[in-house]
């Protein structure tokens, strides 16, 4: 039984290679050499035009507006997921199914549909008010003057990114082993000094996700062209809409973007890499028989 064993491991360790595996190589070899064609050999990809607008002026200050925004909507979106993951988790229900509401109506719209609503909210309400109820207005200010379009980006892509990221931290507190909880609580110590102990457990699971939130986020920016934020898209939109050169901008664009979350996902993948240390995935026990030989794996 041993020498089947044995005999098995050798055929898994030298497979056959299926003649499939070469058609795929030659569909995919055949692939990249047409759209390297295409792409080098029809003039209407505007290729000079790309090269002009990759560094100018504008697409960089766009570029810029981009990485500000992006990390702006990161921060205020992550105190509020901790804020919602720890209002989620409360034992008091009337708490915990209120932040399940927010993350509900949040995830469950279009972001789209949330940036246009934030940017004509003076349609709603012109005046912006603290007013005490049924009493005098305490301050009071012109919607259309205070909800800007930066002002509007951040609010919409940040609440959207609160509901996102209160999920990934609620993973994270709930990946804790329920015992920490537990020897706490004996201890008699309070509800924010059982935080700082079980929070920097939890760091461990919620960092690679929340990387991997950073990478959409920087894309999901590319919405706000829509109310006429100069994002890095809205520039490109810009220029292509002086020159009439759609196509190129648009590559320049796409560049960048490209570029950038390259490299946002290579760093995701340094930290998943660092915190997955330590946690090996299990594997399953050997099977044996009665006298102790171990029973090789049954074919499908």
């Amino acid at each position: 039984m041993s020498t089947t064993a044995g005999s098995r491991q050798r055929t898994r360790r030298n497979p056959r290679k299926s003649p499939w595996r070469y058609v795929a190589i030659a569909v995919i070899l055949f692939l990249v050499v047409s759209l390297a064609d295409v792409a080098l050999t029809n003039p209407n990809f505007g290729w000079p035009v790309v090269g002009q607008y990759l560094f100018s002026a504008v697409i960089l200050r766009g570029l810029l507006l981009t990485l500000e925004l992006t990390a702006v909507v990161m921060v205020v979106g992550s105190v509020l997921g901790v804020i919602l993951a720890i209002m989620r988790t409360s034992a008091n229900e009337f708490v915990a199914r209120g932040a399940w509401a927010y993350i509900w109506f949040f995830r469950g719209t279009p972001l789209l549909i949330q940036v246009i609503f934030w940017f004509n909210i003076a349609a709603l309400f012109p005046q912006i008010e603290l007013a005490v109820p049924f009493g005098p207005t305490l301050v009071g200010f012109d919607a259309n003057a205070l909800v800007t379009p930066w002002t509007a980006a951040v609010l919409a892509l940040s609440l959207n990114e609160g509901a996102y990221m209160a999920e990934i931290v609620r993973g994270g507190l709930l990946g804790v082993d329920r015992g920490q909880y537990e020897a706490a609580q004996a201890l008699g110590m309070r509800p924010s000094k059982v935080f700082r102990i079980i929070m920097p457990q939890a760091v461990r699971t919620i960092i690679p996700p929340t990387a991997n939130q950073l990478v959409t986020t920087f894309k999901n920016t590319a919405l706000v062209s829509v109310i006429g934020l100069a994002d890095l898209l809205h520039s490109a939109q810009v220029v292509y809409a002086l020159n009439y050169q759609t196509i190129p901008l648009l590559i320049v664009a796409a560049f960048w973007y490209l570029l950038l979350t390259s490299l946002l996902s290579y760093f995701q993948a340094l930290l998943e890499r660092r915190y997955s240390k330590g946690y090996a995935p299990r594997s399953r026990p050997e099977a044996r028989t009665e006298t102790g030989d171990a029973v090789a794996p049954k074919e499908a």
